[in-house]
């Protein structure tokens, strides 16, 4: 019993935090959506150029010129967690498009023994219920084209929703901003994330609060405060198509991740951390793709050593007739509990035909 009740504790006391900037928060919107960019490493900065791009970089969304169906569906953590996103993009003219998507990324049926000994001091296990936590961002994103010569230029707002079962909900909103540009056969992407600082406000639901806050002596026994705020971050990298023969393209492209804070990173100081991220992408008749990518790097120290570790990445995809379908294995980070993901796009225009003006 004290366990399930520290561990839902555990998540108010990560989630709320004092009336400061987070390092971590909200990062459930940093895992990444599309099997295909998934399987590159994150690495698309650059070369994003369809419906995700309101994701990666709504500079990318100038490539969209048709009305996009993204469907993606992960379980992470060994089927614990489901990471599920959805977005439908299209474009208004012939330099504007826009997306819509909604993330979410929840744990379901989480058991809560708060109740599990009654009055009496008996154990009851009809008193057992489960709950959700999840976390939900609808987002809004429009890039437009050629706003300078050769620079493409997008922003996203999001808004959050988050919530742990009826014990706290949390409420929020952001802006992310992004830039591509084409330099002869070199592509060039930045991105922006939560550049305004992301800010969210939690309520905790206090009756229930009340009911386990002296369930663990020492502990709890005053709720979190409520103003969450999350730092910006940067995405930078270039890209480049290569054609190798006939009917085979390689695509490659470089990023920088970086955070204004210190980090285990390859590249770390007080004022910012960058860790690199790699992908590949081969091209067979613009029908089968094979695609390739590393990030994650960060130096651990064991024993007093420093060890240099990254995570791999690898995919397919097949696209025909307007359909494509995307696999990746990946995970987020962590060690082992590698994930399947599997992602579907859809151009509606090409599948049920041009709709009408």
């Amino acid at each position: 019993m004290k366990k399930s009740i520290v561990l839902i504790f555990t998540f108010l006391s990560q989630w709320l935090t004092a009336q400061t900037a987070r390092h971590y928060s909200n990062e459930f919107l940093n895992i990444g959506v599309d099997a295909r960019s998934l399987a590159m490493g994150n690495a698309v900065t650059a070369n994003i150029s369809n419906g995700t791009a309101g994701y990666w970089n709504p500079a990318g969304l100038t490539a969209v010129n048709s009305r996009q169906l993204n469907l993606m569906h992960a379980a992470y953590f060994a089927n614990i967690a489901r990471y599920d996103y959805l977005s439908y993009a299209n474009s208004l003219d012939n330099r504007t498009s826009y997306n819509i998507s909604l993330i979410r990324f929840g744990v379901d049926n989480i058991m809560n023994t708060t109740q599990l000994i009654d009055e009496q001091g008996n154990i009851n296990y009809d008193r057992i219920t489960y709950f959700s936590a999840a976390d939900y961002a609808l987002s809004f994103s429009a890039g437009r084209k050629n706003v300078f010569k050769g620079m493409s230029i997008g922003a996203t707002a999001k808004l959050i929703y988050r919530h742990i079962g009826d014990f706290a909900r949390g409420f929020g909103f952001g802006f992310d901003i992004g830039a591509q540009y084409q330099l002869k056969k070199w592509h060039f992407g930045l991105m922006l994330r939560d550049i305004t600082t992301t800010f969210n406000y939690w309520s905790v639901n206090h009756d229930r609060f009340a009911e386990i806050s002296q369930a663990v002596p020492g502990q709890n026994q005053s709720a979190p405060n409520n103003i969450e705020l999350t730092l910006p971050k940067m995405q930078f990298g270039a890209a480049r198509n290569f054609h190798l023969k006939p009917n085979l393209d390689l695509l490659a492209e470089i990023d920088f991740n970086a955070r204004f804070y210190k980090m285990h990173s390859l590249i770390s100081s007080d004022f910012i951390s960058m860790e690199p991220a790699a992908g590949l992408e081969f091209t067979y008749y613009k029908l089968a793709f094979i695609r390739l990518g590393v990030n994650n790097f960060r130096n651990e120290e064991f024993f007093g050593k420093k060890q240099l570790k990254f995570q791999p990445n690898a995919g397919v995809g097949f696209k025909y007739k307007g359909i494509a379908i995307d696999y990746a294995l990946t995970n987020i980070g962590s060690e082992g509990f590698y994930s399947h993901v599997f992602s579907l796009s859809i151009d509606l225009d090409r599948f049920f035909g041009k709709a009408k003006k």
